[in-house]
This record gives structure tokens, sequence and C-alpha cells, in this order.
């Protein structure tokens, strides 16, 4: 077996060409994940990692799938096991942010450590919501590696490279993240975190095994260690404008946007409770519910989406080496419009937990179970209110002009309208008494239920900065193909279940919401199969919640649905990419890409044995 790959230039991997495409065949790739045997083996392939790191472009972060393509022309060059692909990709990856990394102050840093490092008999360790609290009794590496890390001003987590990373990132508490973790946290952590153009270094533990495992000790030393060398920014990232549209709806920017009328700011942290509003004026109380429901949780995809499509409009500065500068000088007439999209999501979601009864949004009590029926109705058309008040006032120095702001009221009233046929086809399917669906109906109000927010998005931060008519087809296009992957990716998490959400596995079935995944399986069952089916979502079957759950999977198994999903998900996914691959703006066509590789993320289906239908308790507080 050799390793010496020298004889290739770095710029051989990729394709460099503007606009050339660099997405691959979709494989996959979740049993490539073995780990080089020897530390002598692993030292030659980290060297040459960083060999051909240097000089590959770093203007852009590189996808996953850019990276796999590297990685895979190393394997086949130096005549290595397939099975390596993942842990290349992770070295690959920490040796291209490696000057990214340096150049973030330590106390910019965060340190990112596994709790599988531990020894799993007689650890003292106690955990709360944010991970593990080490003792630092000294009986594994991790108070070592903490110590180290703190004295050089890291902030330091111990927990699994979970989606509070990045919370933190974009809570603006740290610019970079180094972390030890298994490959299959590190292939997740490569979506979200890299892509976003967050510097980040990693070293892969020696196995998954999650109990009592190891890793490479200098290694980390040395990645802890990374000096701190001041310079500008070289790799453009989305970090600004993630924080951007968050920001929008701390209090202090909600006060400034969209100024209260009747209440004062914020109370405070805590959830606001039926004794606080009956404690205020009686015609404040709906404005107050109302914007604390507005700045509470979500991931302001939406808002973000408007931001950066008028950023790429624009040249593309909120990415760049001035990019807190160039966030700082985004138009408040932007601003505004990217706080209407999330106002008016968040208005379809308190209208959603009611029709759905939903009991939690958000690691707290749904709206409607907090305050009554009434009130969440009024409190959903209040936000209506608000998010059409924002789009219609504008600054005495605002730069948009009436044309542009009409337009942008027309797309999100024609996104309103969709949305609402969408929920209302899915109602009158859940109130009949034949649940009989075909996947192309099922296809039909996808499109309708999660398009319509892609596509306002983009439309009106392109419109804001410039003419949106060029682009109404192809934002069209990769909206309802996008819309539709998400929806499926949706219906396949409910087989997981959500802990924020406090959803439990299956909820869609005894919920009685149409999916594709029950469409896939009436359609692919024969006549017995499809009674079966049918008789264990009827409310009046007689048989416990895990033994509908267990009858269901079982159908589902046996018509091949989660299988047939996925490549239905890949099919849209493949649709999505090839409108990005014909944009002719670079800014426009890498968000297209970011949007793609982000939002669509694959869960992992466990089997029907590790499944759980219980649904968990409250948070004591409410989720970060």
């Amino acid at each position: 077996m050799s390793t010496d790959t020298s004889s290739a230039d770095a710029t051989d991997y990729v394709a460099t060409t503007p606009g050339e495409s660099t997405r691959s065949t979709r494989r996959k790739t979740s049993h490539l994940k073995d780990v080089p045997e020897t530390l002598e083996l692993r030292e030659s392939l980290r060297a040459r990692c960083e060999d051909v790191a240097s000089r590959l472009d770093r203007s852009v972060p590189m996808t996953k799938d850019e990276m796999e393509q590297v990685a895979r022309r190393m394997i086949q060059e130096a005549d290595l096991p397939e099975g390596y692909l993942g842990w290349l990709m992770v070295m690959l990856s920490s040796a291209f942010w490696k000057d990214a990394l340096a150049s973030v102050p330590p106390q910019r840093r965060l340190f990112l450590l596994p709790h599988c490092l531990k020894h799993a008999e007689g650890c003292p360790a106690e955990y709360d919501q944010f991970g593990m609290n080490c003792k630092e009794c000294g009986a594994c590496s991790i108070a070592d590696f903490r110590g180290l890390a703190e004295e050089m001003g890291y902030r330091v987590l111990v927990a699994e490279g979970s989606p509070v990373v990045m919370k933190i990132i974009v809570g603006g508490y740290v610019d970079a993240v180094v972390g030890v973790a298994c490959l299959n946290v590190l292939e997740k952590a490569i979506d979200k975190v890299l892509l976003a153009g967050i510097p980040c270094m990693a070293v892969p533990l020696l196995s998954s095994d999650c109990r009592n495992t190891k890793v490479d000790e200098a290694w980390v030393d040395q990645m802890i260690r990374t000096p701190y060398q001041p310079a500008a920014q070289a790799t453009r990232s989305y970090v600004h404008l993630m924080r951007a549209a968050g920001d929008l709806f701390s209090t202090e920017s909600l006060d400034k946007v969209a100024p209260r009328i009747r209440s004062q700011a914020a109370l405070g942290e805590d959830a606001v409770t039926m004794e606080t509003i009956q404690s205020m004026d009686a015609i404040a109380a709906t404005e107050h519910i109302a914007y604390d429901f507005l700045s509470r949780g979500g991931k302001h995809s939406r808002p973000f989406i408007t931001l950066a499509a008028y950023d790429a409009m624009t040249g593309g500065q909120c990415t760049g080496p001035d990019a807190a500068q160039a966030v700082a000088d985004i138009p408040m007439s932007v601003r505004r419009a990217a706080m209407s999209i999330e106002t008016f999501h968040k208005a379809s979601l308190v209208h959603d937990d009611i029709e759905d009864d939903d009991a939690y949004r958000y690691g707290q009590l749904a709206v409607h179970r907090r305050f009554g029926l009434p009130t969440a109705i009024n409190v959903g058309d209040y936000l209506i209110g608000l998010g059409y008040r924002l789009l219609s006032r504008g600054d005495s120095g605002d730069t948009v002009d009436a044309e542009a702001r009409a337009d942008v009221v027309d797309a999100l009233a024609a996104a309103h309208l969709r949305l609402s046929e969408g929920q209302g086809a899915e109602l009158l399917w859940r109130d009949a008494k034949d649940r009989r669906l075909t996947p192309l109906d099922a296809l039909k109000v996808y499109a309708l239920k999660t398009s319509p927010a892609f596509e306002a998005a983009l439309i009106s931060g392109i419109r804001l900065a410039t003419d949106v008519q060029p682009y109404r087809e192809a934002i069209r296009t990769f909206s309802r193909n996008m819309g539709v992957a998400f929806q499926i990716l949706n219906d396949l998490g409910d087989w997981v279940g959500d802990d924020s959400n406090k959803m439990s596995a299956g909820g869609d079935v005894f919920g009685g919401r149409p999916t594709l995944l029950w469409a896939l399986a009436l359609a692919a069952l024969d006549e017995s199969g499809q009674a079966e089916l049918l008789s264990l979502a009827q409310p009046d079957c007689p048989l416990s919640d895990d033994e509908r759950f267990s009858g269901v999977r079982r159908l589902y198994d046996k018509a091949n649905v989660f299988e047939t999903a996925f490549a239905l998900v890949d099919k849209h996914q493949a649709r999505a990419e090839q409108v990005a691959d014909e944009l002719d703006v670079d800014e426009l066509r890498r968000l297209f890409y970011f949007l793609v590789d982000t939002v669509l993320e694959r869960p992992e289906m466990p089997s029907p044995a590790v499944v759980s239908l219980g649904v968990s308790a409250p948070l004591s507080t409410p989720a970060p």
C-alpha cells in the first residue's frame, strides 16, 4: 500500500472554473469510516492532506461533495482502502481551515469534547442541558484537555456534536470550533458548520463505540495549541448573515425595527404565562404574547435567505473580509422584509399547532396550550397584521421604491395563499373517512405547504436589490424541488422523533396527517396490506400505540417506502442543484448550493427496536 500521491496537483482534484458544477453523483458513505490502523500511517496521511489542502482555492468553503472528490482521488492514487474516505475528509477539512482558525483568538474559539472519552464506569460527572459537567477527577483525558483549553481562553463544551454548537456560533459567542468526535458525528458537522464558512478543526476518535474510546492525544494537544496569528478573513462565510437574521428577533432589534405600540419591552427571559398576561393592560396583552413568541426559538432560516439573497445580488460583501460592516449597512427596508417573512411563518405555526393540537413548540407549551384556543387564534392573526405592517412602512432615507415594495408584498401574499391551500387540503384529507392518498396528491400538498416560503424569501431579497424577473422561473423551480425534498425528509424524521419540539415517533400517522410515506405504502401494498394499514390509522383501532406503530413500521418496510422516499429526495435535490448550476451570478449560485447542502439534512433511520414512542417531559428551561 502506497501513501505517495505527490504526483497530482491539488488543482486536479476539483473543478475550478466559475460556474462549473462540482456536484458528484450521490453515494452512500455512512459505511466508509475506517480509521487507519497505525499512528505512522495516520501521520503520513495527515501530512499529505495538509499538502493537498495548501494548494486548494480557499476563497469559498468546500462543499461535502468537493471534499469527497479530493479524498477519493487521494485514495485512488495511493491505493488506499475506500473505508478511509470519511477519515480523510475530516483531515482535509481540518487542513483546509487551519490558517483561518489560527486567525481567530483563542477567546473566540469553542473546544468541543465528547463524553465518550470518559471512563464509563464510576465517572462522577453530572449532565445538564448543555452537556457534561466534568469533575476533573483525573481518571480520563477530558480534564487535561479541558484545563489546557480553558487556560488558553477557549470556551469548552463536553457534549455530542449537536445543533447547540451552531446556536453558540450564530449567537455570536465564538468564531471558530476545534473538537474531538467520532466520524459519525463529524460527518454531520461538515454540513452544518463547515459549509457556513466557520473555521473548524477536528481530531477523530479511534473508534465509534461511544464507551471508553481513545484518541491521538498528541494531535489534540497540537490542535488546542494552534497559535493565534492575526489575519484578514480569507474564506467567505455566511456566519455574519446568520447572526444578523437571528439578531433581528432580539428584544433590542424588535423594538427598533418593529416598535411596540401598546406594551413595554420583554419582561425577562422566562416564558410568558397566563399570570403575567393577566397582570397587564388587557389591550396590550395580545401584542406582548405575539412579540414574546416571535422572539423565541426557530432557526430563522427564512430571514437568513432574504438577507443572503439581497447580499448575493449586491456584490456579496456580507460574506467577505469586511462582512461585519457590510451587514451593519443592510438597509432597514431589507431587514423589515426579512423580519416579516418570519412573522408570517410564526403566525402559521401558531395556527398549525392549533389545527394539529401539537402540545409543544420550541421546547415550551404551544401558545394555545398556554393561553387557550381563542387567544392563540387571535395572536396568529395579530402576527399576520404585524407582517404586513413591516412591509408597508418605509424610512425617510429608504432607497426602496414603492413598486419594489409592492412586488414583495405580492410575493408574500401569494405564498400565504398557497400555504393556506396546502394546509386546507391536508385538513380536508384528515377529516375524511377515506384515508387513501396517491403519491402525486401528497407531493402536490408538499409543493403548496413548504415551497412558497423558500420562494418568497428568495424573491423578496432579490427584488429589493434588483429586477427579479430574470430569476423568477429559476427561483420557482428551485423552491418547488427544495420544498418537496425538505417535506419528505421531515416525514422521514417523524420516524426518529424530535426532542426540541417534543414529537414522538410515528406522530404523523396517529395525528392523521397525509404523508408521502403513507401514500407510497398504499401504492405498493396489496389489498390486504392496504386494508391493514388503513385500519391501524383509525382512531378506534383496538391495538395499543406500540402495537399500531410496530404494525405500520412493518408495512412500511414491506412496501420499501423509506428507500423510495430517500430516492425521491435525491431526485428533487438533483433538480434543485441543476437550477443552481445554470445561474449566472456566482454569489447567488453559491447561496443555492449552500441551501441545498444545509437544509436537506438526511435523518438516520433507526431500527424499530430502538424507536421510542414516549413523549419527553418538558424542559425546565427554554430551548436555547
